[in-house]
């Protein structure tokens, strides 16, 4: 299964950085007794690899090589492949530009690496057939874009930020088989590639016949693009430390591989 993770954008609402926004250091992991900051991504990354992806897709702008740098070949378990977006277009364009590297028989996961939630493991409950997001309740569904579902839990409309939100229910993340992934890149393409946001492309193809489900297995959702957001990921972060009886950090899946450990552990340099 793939993973592809849209990283081209500029992180306007938390800049200035010194890097990409991708690698804002938040929360932090625990390695042989020793706490390490750790990527903000490394949260969807990891995700993703609960999910079942064993090979991930960063679409990177052709200024991130600090992302390259930073993650290298791997992830843990998980092999990692680059994609350049040429300009920043919108999300639609960021996904469809891995869309080459996915089999029509192959699973894909899209999810966004500017956020922290909860639970982990969550991808797990995304069927494989079909168009499926996974879904989280917010008190501020306006900013992002609600799902609206029928008594069946199929998707009959993605109102993308709209003020008059009828639901409170939002995609974190959403999976397909690659051939789904196709379709929707071709109606995209006989769109006129005028969809910027990828709530506005399904609405298209559930109106031409397609077919979506939501699954509400989400449970807390933060967008780490502000600095609010990123001080709500902190608190959010800490919590569930706290729950897991840890001091603050967690105990990570892997680590990249640009970022080795035997790197950072000579004590003598501590």
């Amino acid at each position: 299964m793939w993973g592809i993770i849209p990283a081209a954008g500029i992180g306007s609402r938390i800049q200035p950085l010194a890097f990409s926004k991708e690698l804002l250091p938040v929360g932090s992991r625990l390695d042989n007794g020793i706490e390490r900051p750790c990527a903000v991504s490394e949260y969807l990354v990891e995700r993703m690899i609960h999910g079942g992806a064993s090979k991930i897709c960063f679409v990177i702008s052709p200024g991130k090589s600090d992302i390259m740098e930073y993650y290298g070949a791997s992830y843990g378990s998980a092999s990692i492949a680059y994609v350049v977006q040429p300009r920043a277009s919108g999300l639609c364009d960021a996904i469809f530009q891995a869309a080459p590297l996915i089999p029509a028989d192959e699973s894909v996961i899209v999810g966004l690496p500017d956020t922290v939630w909860f639970p982990e493991r969550a991808l797990a409950e995304l069927p494989d057939s079909t168009l499926s997001f996974l879904l989280f309740p917010v008190d501020n569904p306006q900013v992002f874009d609600a799902v609206v579902l029928d008594d069946g839990m199929r998707v009959q409309e993605i109102q993308v930020k709209r003020e008059d939100a009828s639901s409170r229910w939002i995609w974190g993340a959403f999976k397909m088989p690659g051939h789904v992934l196709e379709a929707l890149r071709q109606l995209w393409l006989s769109r006129n590639r005028e969809d910027e946001y990828f709530g506005t492309l399904v609405n298209a193809y559930l109106a031409q016949g397609g077919e979506a489900i939501g699954v509400k297995a989400g449970e807390s959702y933060v967008d780490v693009g502000t600095l609010h957001g990123y001080r709500s990921a902190i608190g959010l972060l800490s919590e569930a430390a706290q729950h897991d009886n840890l001091t603050g950090a967690r105990v990570a899946l892997g680590w990249p591989a640009g970022r080795l450990p035997r790197e950072l552990h000579d004590l003598n340099r501590e």
